[in-house]
């Protein structure tokens, strides 16, 4: 990266938004990465890392973020362990921190459903490698910086015990000194330590009545620390003890440092890992702080869709539409001072290097971006007093840098070029140098305040005008940014705002040549074309959502019209419904009565002829059913005229026929409906002209019931010899229906033995019937093997 690509990124403020980056990182040197970031000029690489960034934002959105907190540098300590030094307990814990967050972050991919989608961050997780065992072995010997636990090995735990009863024996030694007659020679009743060692505070004046070790002595010299005689040897002991400790301390330290080394490049990938997932989670957290999106990679040009500067404040930044490379390779921007030229400049630039980075951009989707190998931008006052330097020369300096560096692979930022000399002069170099940086195949942004430029903007091909919108009433920028359009200076009618005198304003444009005003004037009416075009184009919208409203309203009437019509299509097939179960009711009732006749005239009946007949009213029956199902619901017909006695009419609240038994002298209607009988008005009822053709069709099929089957009954056997399969099933079925009917319990089926075909289909069937409790081949004199008698239910 050269010094000058250097330059541009410090000057379009990268730094400033890696810094919000590096806020969004857990790790120390996560954080470091992120403020280290940038742009990649490789293709393949800037969507590998923008893609990553995307899968991070997927993850968090649906299970949040994985824990880095604890994760610290371990690569010295794992070093120091390899060559056989020890570790200390702080960098013990912080490679136990390692492999806690290895194991968190593996659980947390562990963690998804399988139906989820794979990311291309998966490997990363994949990687990691977990080591409880190690994990847990220094969590459970270490319990803090200065601690370790008694578990961490037997031997240190049974030090640990005699520590503690050799301490308690000095201390009751101690204590039978303080409660005996020497007590008087203390100082204070207490039991102190010195030298790690256990003493008494002994008067100075008596510190020859307690024999023993003179310890420390305080600085007034009042107060002698002795260790009595009686309780040298325990001390000797509990020193003896503690050195044993420290010496199992240090082996345990030792053998926890060997485990570590043998496992050390394991951890140490892990920590690699855990640090790159936290850069990349922490793109993620950025992307939706900013409500950012990811852009396309394109061969050339870009379009950045509702795009805003990331470091405004997202509730006042006004979004613009940016574009560069496609239609035209040079973007003139022109407008007013604080119009917000510079900024739509640094945006451009800006957007460019952060996505590079694999930062998702503030823009809407459907934004892309060309990967360019240098973004060179010549921003800002450059003045330089040590150098001599004005302006103008500064910024001409720069200017040949960047002539020097760029190729077609270079997006070129050019603010107020031209600016800091001779207007004319300036104008004329400014468009010369905009003309050699397309030569040379670069993408070009430049702002500026010249005439000329726009002119040279809309008289070339290649070269587009842009302006920012500036409010002459409010003296205030939009921030808007006009493509196609050229800004005006707006110096006149500004400064008439704030006050300056008309004739002073006047003698001003009286020095303008005929020119600049026929060109001024030009603007004038563009800008009134545009913001009529702009009304227009507002009412369009108005307009069109209106008529989606409309639309909505026409589509949701058409619906409840729907279902309203489904509600009474249901109504209808409910009560033809109701009809049919009357019918088959009546049946019911027919049948009953033929089965009690069956009882007192089974040895004259013809089998057969029943059969036939039952199977005929089924037939019927079915045909009627049928006929319910395929009818069409038609709307009632309108009463035609006043109900009289002997008329079938509707209660239109209850959808309930009745029979009108008489008018009264009021116009009132008595009315019998079922077992009821109901007074009602002529405007609550409409006359039924006919009976429906279902009901009519269900009441013939009774009648030809009741006329043809009371003096018919159900036969206990059926003969389906000389049938073919099929036949002898279905006749089967019919005999079955009217066996059930007819209350039988046993009946016998008459098949033959011939070649057994429909022996073997009656027995299949007979397994499957619902009315079949058992069967069985008949016995010696009933037919044997050519029958099957059959145990109903």
């Amino acid at each position: 990266m050269t010094d000058l690509f250097e330059k541009s990124i410090q000057t379009l403020e990268l730094p400033r938004v890696l810094e919000r980056l590096a806020e969004q990182a857990v790790t120390a040197e996560g954080k470091e990465r992120c403020a280290a970031l940038r742009p990649l000029t490789d293709a393949d690489d800037v969507k590998r890392r923008l893609a990553e960034t995307t899968a991070a934002v997927e993850l968090m959105t649906l299970s949040g973020t994985p824990s880095f907190s604890g994760v610290k540098p371990v690569g010295a300590s794992l070093q120091r362990a390899n060559m056989g030094g020890a570790l200390n307990t702080r960098e013990l814990l912080d490679i136990a921190a390692v492999l806690r967050a290895a194991r968190s972050a593996k659980e947390y991919a562990d963690g998804r459903a399988g139906g989820e989608k794979r990311t291309c961050i998966d490997h990363l997780f994949a990687s990691l490698t977990p080591n409880r065992y190690l994990e847990e072995k220094i969590t459970g010997s270490i319990v803090g910086e200065d601690e370790i636990a008694d578990s961490a090995s037997p031997e240190l735990a049974s030090i640990r015990r005699h520590i503690r009863s050799t301490a308690s024996k000095v201390r009751d030694i101690l204590n039978k000194l303080i409660s005996s007659n020497q007590a008087k020679y203390l100082q204070e009743a207490i039991i102190t330590q010195r030298n790690d060692r256990y003493v008494v505070p002994v008067k100075s004046e008596h510190k020859n009545e307690v024999p023993g070790l003179v310890h420390d002595v305080s600085s007034s010299g009042s107060t002698f620390f002795i260790e009595p005689m009686g309780v040298v040897k325990a001390n000797n002991e509990l020193r003896e003890l503690q050195a044993r400790e420290e010496k199992e301390i240090e082996r345990i330290l030792a053998e926890l440092s060997a485990e570590c080394a043998s496992y050390r490049e394991d951890i140490a990938q892990n920590y690699d890992l855990l640090i790159l997932l936290d850069v990349i989670f922490a793109r993620a957290k950025l992307s939706y702080r900013m409500k950012g999106a990811e852009p396309r990679i394109v061969s050339r040009g870009i379009y950045l869709r509702r795009a805003r500067h990331p470091l405004l404040d997202p509730n006042k930044a006004v979004p613009n539409d940016l574009m560069l490379g496609e239609e035209f390779d040079t973007l003139v921007i022109t407008g007013p001072n604080t119009g917000g030229k510079t900024v739509t400049l640094k945006t451009i630039g800006l957007l460019v290097l952060m996505a590079q980075c694999g930062l998702h951009i503030p823009v809407d989707g459907d934004s892309h971006i060309q990967v360019f190998s240098r973004v060179l931008a010549d921003v800002g006052d450059e003045q330089s007093i040590a150098q001599s330097l004005s302006t103008f020369s500064s910024h001409m300096v720069n200017i040949v840098g960047i002539l020097e560096a760029a190729d077609d692979e270079t997006l070129i930022l050019f603010d107020e070029l031209g600016a800091g000399t001779d207007p004319i002069e300036g104008a004329a170099l400014a468009a010369a140098i905009i003309e050699s940086a397309r030569e040379l195949g670069a993408l070009v942004a430049a702002t500026t305040h010249y005439a000329e430029l726009k002119v040279y903007a809309m008289t070339t091909k290649g070269v587009e005008n842009a302006s920012c919108e500036f409010n002459v009433d409010s003296l205030a920028p939009t921030y808007r940014l006009l493509i196609g359009i050229p800004g005006k200076s707006n110096a006149f009618a500004i400064s008439e705002r704030l006050g300056l005198p008309k004739h002073i304003i006047q003698k001003a444009a009286d020095r303008l040549d005929a020119e600049n005003v026929r060109f001024e004037d030009v603007l004038t009416q563009l800008d009134e074309q545009r913001q009529q075009m702009e009304q227009e184009k507002e009412n369009a919208a108005k307009l069109r959502r209106e008529m989606e409203n409309s639309a909505k309203v026409a589509r949701e009437y058409r619906e409840k019209l729907e279902q309203e019509r489904a509600k009474a299509v249901e109504k209808a097939q409910a009560e033809a419904r109701r009809i049919l179960e009357e019918a088959r009711e009546t049946a019911d009732q027919v049948f009953q009565e033929l089965n009690d006749m069956r009882k007192r005239q089974r040895k004259e009946e013809d089998w057969q002829r029943v059969n036939e007949a039952r199977s005929g009213l089924k037939h019927r029956l079915n045909e009627a059913e049928d006929k319910l199902g395929r009818r069409k619901e038609t709307p009632a017909p309108p009463p035609t005229r006043p109900a009289k006695a002997g008329d079938t009419v509707e209660l239109v609240k209850m959808g309930t026929q009745a029979t009108v038994l008489s008018v009264n002298k009021d116009g009132s209607l008595q009315l019998q409906a079922g077992i009821l009988k109901i007074t009602a008005k002529q405007s609550e009822v409409r006359v039924v002209e006919g009976e429906s053709q279902t009901k009519k069709e269900a009441q013939k099929v009774i009648r030809r019931a009741e006329h043809k089957l009371r003096s018919l009954g159900a036969s206990p056997e059926v003969d389906l010899r000389g049938m073919m399969t099929d036949e002898a099933v279905g006749a089967l079925d019919i005999f079955l229906d009217n066996a059930v009917m007819g209350r039988l319990t046993e009946v016998v089926v008459i098949h033959g033995k011939g070649t057994g075909a429909v022996r073997k289909a009656v027995r299949e069937h007979l397994k499957r019937s619902r009315y079949v409790k058992s069967f069985r081949p008949g016995r010696y004199g009933e037919g044997e093997d050519g029958v099957t008698v059959v145990e109903l239910k």
